[in-house]
């Protein structure tokens, strides 16, 4: 089964479920901005990352949004001003 490429993004709250939030999601992508991920994920591994995100927010007051990308968006998206904090290429993801 192949990869597919996520953008995650995440608005929560309260700061210790926003650090557990953000520790798993740096387990399984790239941070690319404060709150928002870039994935490589296997949809098998994206539904046990939804479910671990689920279980650490508070859906009355945080939001986490998924937005897939295909590879040609993916490789016509623009980055301006400072550069993503890490890439692909100096992260060892494993799946």
């Amino acid at each position: 089964m192949k990869k597919e490429f996520y953008v995650i993004a995440y608005d929560v709250t309260n700061n210790k479920r926003r650090r557990k939030v953000s520790e798993l999601l740096e387990e399984w992508g790239v941070r690319v901005n404060f709150s928002v991920f870039e994935c490589e994920i296997k949809h098998k591994a994206l539904a046990q990352l939804k479910k671990n995100i689920e279980a650490l927010i508070d859906p009355k007051s945080d939001s986490v949004l998924y937005y897939p990308l295909c590879l040609n968006c993916r490789s016509q998206s623009e980055r301006f001003g400072l550069t993503a904090f890490r890439s692909f290429e100096q992260k060892l993801i494993v799946v």
